[in-house]
C-alpha cells in the first residue's frame, strides 16, 4: 500500500479548487447552450442547413474524386443554374463534422433521434450537427483559459473562461443547432493566438517553439478553409509583428515563427477551392509580405555590423519587394477586397449593395449594442487595455491590438461582434484581477506588508477592501442575474442577456418569428412539402416520373431567406437561398412578388416554377361591433421584407405604400402628430389610405388571401393564377386574443393556357 501511495500524483488543495472551478465553468458553458432543446432538437437559423447537407454529402461521397464534394454541382438550389458547392462554400466545418462523425461511429457511440419531431431527426448526421456547436464552445472556453493564463495568470484564465462561457454574443453563435462557420471559427482563432504567442516565448527550447509555430500555422490554415473572417487574424498577426519591430522587440524567434506560421497557413489556404491559388495575392494578404520583408531586414541588421553593408542589403531587398508588388499589380494578380470585407473596413461602402444592406446582421453596431451584449464588461474594457499595454509582454501587446481592432470592426457590422467576445473576456478578466488583487491582499495580510508590496502611501482598511470586492461582484450580478436593462421599467425589461439569448427556441421552432415562442408552422409546412409535392428534377430539364406520369418536377419560388430550409428539409428544388450569390435571380424574385399576377407568372414560367411559398405574420383585431379582421405585424414574415423586395430590383418602395411596414397602404399625417396610430395602437381616423399598386402586387394578394382564409374561412381576394396547396393553419382558426400568428402558405401556380 505504501508503494501505491507513493506513485499517486500529489495535487495541492489550491490546484484542486482551480481544476474544479474550471470544470464547473466548462459544464456551465455546455448546459447554457443546450437550453433550446426544450422546444425541440433542431438546427438553428438558416445557414446550418446547407452545412448539414455538405457534411452528409462528404460522408456519402467523399471529399475528392468525380463524385466528391469538390466536384459537387448542386441542382437543388438556384434552379436552373445550380450551385458549384466547392467555390461557394468553405469545406472546413463540414469536413470536421464528417471526421467527428466517423470517429464516433468507429468508437460505437450511437447518435439516435426521433423521426416523429422532424423529418431529419432520424438521421444521425443531423443529430451530430445539432449538438456540435455547444461542444466547440466548451472547448473554446478551455482554450481561452490557457490564453488568459499566459496573459495574467490562472485567475485571469478562469475569469476569461467564465466570461466567454456566458457571453451572450458568443452564445448566439454556438447555441444548440447553430452549425455554422463561427461555431468552430472562434475556437480556431483562439488556438491560433495561443500557439503563435507561445512560439515566441524565449524560455522555451527552439524545438518546442517550432512545434507551436507549426500548430499555429495548421490552425490558421484550417481557419482559412472554414471562415471568411480568417482575414482578420492574418492581418492582426502582421500588425502585431510590425509593432514588435517598431518598438525594437525583434527576435530571431519572431522571424522563425512568423515564417513558419504563414508558410503553412497560406499553403493550405491557396488549396481551398473557394479561395484558389490567387488568394495569396489578395489585397488583404499583401501586408503579410510587407511585414516579412521588414523581418528579413531586421534579421540582416542583427547579423551585420557594418552600416554600409546594412544599407546595401536594405536597398536590394527594397528593390526586390517593389518589383514584386509592381509585377502583381501589372499582371492583375492583386485581387480587390470583397464587398463584405470592404464594408467592415470602410462602413460607408455598404450603401453600394442593396442585398448586403437587406441582411440585418450586416448593419452597423450602435454603441448600445456593446453594453447590451457585455453589460458592465464594457466599462472594464479600457481598464483591461491599460493593464495589457502596461504589462509590456508579447501577450499583453497582442491582446491590446486584438481588442482595439476587434472593437472597430465590430462597430462596422453586428455579425462581427462575435470577434469581440474572446478579447473582451480576456480584457475584462485582466481588469478585474488586477484591480481586485491589492484589495484582496489587504483583506488577507497585515497593512504594512501590503503597503510595501504595492507602494501605497495611505492605509486602506479591510472593511473598505471588502466593499470594493463586493462592488465588483454587484457589477457581475447586474450583468448576469439582474440584466443590463435593470434601469428600464419592469414592463419592458428582458432580464439577463445571457439567458434571453440562450433560453430561446431555434428559428424554425419559433416559426421564423422574432419572438421567443414556439410554433410548428414552418416545420409542418416543410414536412408537408417533403411528403406531398412531386419530386424535383435531378437536373434542369430532366423528366420526373410521379404516380405513373412524366412531369417536370417541383421547383419552389420563395424569398431567398427560406431557400436552405426548402432544399434541406422539404427536399425540393429552390429558386434562391441564403447564399445570395446570384443577384440577378434575386432581383427577378423580388420583381415577381412586387408585380401583378399577369407579370408574375411570366417571370415564374421562365424558371419552370410549380409552387410559390410566402410567409406572413399577423394578429387578429376586432371592433366593438364584434367584427374581426387580420392585421399584418412585422415579426419576420414577408410583410416585413417587401421593401427590400422592391429596392433590390430597383423599384421605389414608396410607390407601393409609404406607411412603414405596411404594403399597400399610404399615410398622410393630416393631424400633424407624427403618427399613423393613436395611443391604443388603432389607425388614426382618415389618415391611412389604400395604395392600389401595392394591393395589386402578387405578394400582397398571396399574404392577404392566406390571412383572411385563416381568419374568416373566406377571402376578399380573388387569385387568378395561384391556388392554395397548403396552409400551415386551418381555415377560420385565427381568432382575436391568440397573439401573433405565423402562417406559411404554399400556392400552386396555374399558368394561363396560352
Amino acid at each position: 500500500m505504501s508503494k501505491i501511495s507513493s506513485i499517486r500524483p500529489k495535487v495541492s488543495h489550491k490546484a484542486m479548487i482551480k481544476s474544479t472551478v474550471l470544470v464547473l465553468i466548462l459544464v456551465i458553458a455546455f448546459l447554457v447552450r443546450v437550453l433550446p432543446v426544450r422546444w425541440g432538437y433542431y438546427l438553428n437559423e438558416f445557414d446550418p442547413y446547407v452545412q448539414y447537407r455538405q457534411t452528409k454529402y462528404i460522408l456519402e461521397n467523399g471529399l475528392w474524386g468525380p463524385n466528391g464534394w469538390v466536384s459537387w454541382h448542386d441542382y437543388k438550389s438556384w434552379y436552373p443554374w445550380g450551385t458549384k458547392m466547392s467555390i461557394t462554400y468553405y469545406p472546413g466545418l463540414p469536413v470536421l463534422g464528417a471526421v467527428l462523425y466517423t470517429c464516433l461511429s468507429v468508437l460505437g457511440i450511437p447518435l439516435v433521434g426521433s423521426p416523429t419531431l422532424d423529418p431529419l431527426l432520424s438521421d444521425p448526421v443531423y443529430i451530430l450537427c445539432v449538438i456540435f456547436p455547444p461542444i466547440m464552445a466548451t472547448l473554446a472556453c478551455l482554450a481561452i483559459y490557457f490564453l488568459g493564463k499566459d496573459l495574467g495568470g490562472e485567475t485571469v484564465g478562469l475569469f476569461a473562461a467564465f466570461f466567454l462561457a456566458l457571453d451572450a454574443s458568443y452564445i448566439s453563435r454556438t447555441a444548440l443547432g447553430f452549425y455554422d462557420d463561427e461555431s468552430v471559427g472562434v475556437l480556431t482563432l483562439i488556438l491560433v493566438c495561443l500557439f503563435f504567442l507561445r512560439s515566441l516565448e524565449k524560455e522555451k527550447p527552439l524545438k518546442i517553439s517550432v512545434i507551436y509555430a507549426v500548430a499555429a500555422g495548421l490552425s490558421l490554415g484550417y481557419l482559412c478553409a472554414t471562415w471568411g473572417a480568417a482575414r482578420y487574424p492574418i492581418n492582426m498577426i502582421a500588425l502585431f509583428t510590425l509593432c514588435l519591430i517598431l518598438i525594437k522587440r525583434y527576435s530571431a524567434r519572431l522571424f522563425l515563427s512568423y515564417g513558419i506560421l504563414f508558410a503553412i497557413a497560406l499553403s493550405i489556404a491557396m488549396n481551398v477551392p473557394r479561395l484558389g491559388s490567387t488568394y495569396i495575392f489578395q489585397t488583404e494578404v499583401l501586408p503579410v509580405y510587407g511585414v516579412f520583408f521588414l523581418l528579413i531586414v531586421s534579421e540582416i541588421s542583427r547579423r551585420t555590423q557594418r552600416i554600409s553593408r546594412k544599407a546595401l542589403y536594405f536597398l536590394v531587398f527594397a528593390c526586390l519587394i517593389s518589383v514584386f508588388f509592381i509585377f502583381l499589380w501589372y499582371t492583375g494578380l492583386i485581387g480587390s477586397i470583397g464587398t463584405k470585407f470592404l464594408a467592415v473596413l470602410i462602413p460607408s461602402t455598404r450603401f453600394e449593395s442593396t442585398i448586403f444592406e437587406s441582411v440585418a446582421e450586416h448593419r452597423p453596431s450602435a454603441w448600445g449594442t456593446f453594453y447590451y451584449n457585455w453589460g458592465i464588461g464594457t466599462i472594464f474594457l479600457p481598464v483591461g487595455l491599460y493593464f495589457a499595454i502596461m504589462s509590456a509582454t508579447n501577450v499583453g501587446i497582442f491582446v491590446a491590438i486584438f481588442g482595439i481592432t476587434a472593437i472597430y470592426f465590430a462597430s462596422s457590422m453586428i455579425r462581427i461582434t462575435i470577434l469581440v467576445s474572446p478579447v473582451i473576456s480576456l480584457l475584462w478578466a485582466l481588469a478585474i484581477v488586477r484591480l481586485l488583487k491589492p484589495f484582496i491582499l489587504f483583506m488577507k495580510e497585515q497593512p504594512e506588508k501590503t503597503k510595501k508590496k504595492f507602494k501605497f502611501r495611505g492605509y486602506i482598511s479591510k472593511e473598505a477592501s471588502t466593499g470594493v470586492v463586493a462592488l465588483m461582484f454587484i457589477f457581475l450580478i447586474l450583468t448576469y442575474v439582474v440584466g443590463t436593462d435593470f434601469m428600464l421599467p419592469p414592463s419592458v425589461r428582458q432580464g439577463p442577456r445571457v439567458f434571453t439569448q440562450a433560453y430561446t427556441p431555434t428559428t424554425i421552432a419559433a416559426a421564423g418569428m422574432s419572438v421567443s415562442s414556439a410554433a410548428q408552422d414552418w416545420i409542418n409546412a416543410l414536412t408537408w412539402m417533403r411528403e406531398n409535392l412531386p419530386p424535383s428534377p435531378s437536373r434542369p430539364g430532366e423528366p420526373v416520373y410521379y404516380n405513373g406520369e412524366i412531369i417536370n418536377g417541383t421547383v419552389v419560388a420563395s424569398w431567398w431567406d427560406y431557400g436552405y430550409w426548402i432544399t434541406a428539409i422539404a427536399n425540393r428544388t429552390s429558386l434562391a437561398d441564403n447564399g445570395s450569390w446570384n443577384m440577378t435571380q434575386i432581383q427577378q424574385i423580388g420583381l415577381m412578388f412586387m408585380s401583378n399576377e399577369t407579370e408574375a407568372v411570366k417571370i415564374l414560367r421562365k424558371f419552370n416554377v410549380t409552387h410559390v411559398v410566402v410567409f406572413v405574420t399577423f394578429t387578429v383585431s376586432g371592433s366593438s361591433s364584434g367584427y374581426y379582421y387580420p392585421v399584418f405585424v412585422s415579426l419576420g414574415g414577408d410583410n416585413a421584407k417587401w421593401q427590400w423586395m422592391a429596392r433590390i430590383p430597383g423599384l421605389n418602395d414608396a410607390d407601393f405604400g409609404n406607411l412603414t411596414g405596411y404594403l399597400g397602404y399610404d399615410w398622410h399625417d393630416l393631424n400633424g402628430d407624427g403618427s399613423a396610430f393613436d395611443s391604443s395602437g388603432n389607425p388614426q381616423s382618415g389618415e391611412i389610405f389604400a395604395n392600389s399598386r401595392g394591393q395589386n402586387t402578387t405578394l400582397y394578394k398571396l399574404m392577404r388571401y392566406g390571412a383572411e382564409m385563416t381568419t374568416w374561412s373566406y377571402s376578399t381576394i380573388t387569385l387568378q393564377y395561384f391556388e392554395e396547396a397548403y396552409f400551415s393553419r386551418t381555415h377560420g382558426s385565427a381568432t382575436s386574443g391568440k397573439g401573433y400568428i405565423p402562417l406559411v402558405c404554399v400556392y400552386k401556380v396555374k399558368y394561363p393556357t396560352d
